[in-house]
């Protein structure tokens, strides 16, 4: 199982998950959710879509409790961030300088525009775009942004995020068009979470040049 099989068609392993591992596919999400937001190198895991399975499984098969779910995907979320954040706060704003195959640059470098742009509110923003949710709360370390603030857009986030995902997928995942389709929903979900950041690079490389 390579990953973009892992992401595309989430529903199915997860699914396996259930079968194979029982209760404790609550660890395996919450492992999941944890490392795609606490560690910087790791932001081509799954999320909306995994929230989204996990969700529309819950209603299907009655396997897993969707208020658990809701809870424990919450403060793994949570954790990710404040793990990122201290590794941030750690390294610095040295972490600019820094040449890593590891850390996408390019990634590091737009998150830390929109938080110029957008202030703390990035941090609850970002739960919702691939690459960036997993940058921002690292930005805001190596940013030195006051930890009371964070944690306060930290918590926020994660309960719009998690708790918005895991109950669309409970009240349409299980849905007959949903479920035949649940791919092309897939692809769907990521093109909206990029959208933000595409419409953002539109502009500005086409408008500032007619600007300039």
């Amino acid at each position: 199982m390579n990953l973009i099989d892992f992401i595309l068609h989430v529903d199915q392993h997860l699914f396996e998950f259930i079968t194979n591992y029982g209760y404790w596919v609550y660890g395996i999400l919450f492992l999941i959710i944890f490392v795609e937001t606490g560690l910087v190198v790791m932001p081509f895991l799954p999320g909306d879509s995994l929230l989204f399975a996990a969700g529309a499984l819950a209603a299907s098969t009655g396997a897993m409790d969707p208020v658990l779910l809701v809870i424990l995907l919450f403060i793994a979320a949570v954790l990710g961030d404040t793990l990122n954040y201290h590794i941030g706060k750690y390294i610095g704003p040295r972490v600019f300088e820094i040449n890593s195959r590891f850390i996408n640059k390019e990634h590091l470098i737009k998150t830390s525009q929109f938080f110029e742009k957008h202030g703390g509110k990035t941090i609850i923003f970002a739960r919702f775009i691939p690459f960036a949710r997993t940058f921002a709360p690292f930005v805001a370390g190596a940013g030195s942004m006051n930890y009371k603030y964070f944690l306060t857009y930290n918590v926020v986030g994660a309960i719009c995020w998690v708790g918005s995902f895991i109950t669309l997928g409970y009240l349409f995942g299980a849905h007959p068009l949903v479920k035949d389709n649940f791919t092309h929903l897939v692809f769907g979900i990521i093109f909206l979470s990029i959208l933000p950041g595409l419409i953002g690079f539109i502009r500005h490389k086409f408008f500032n040049k007619e600007k300039a």
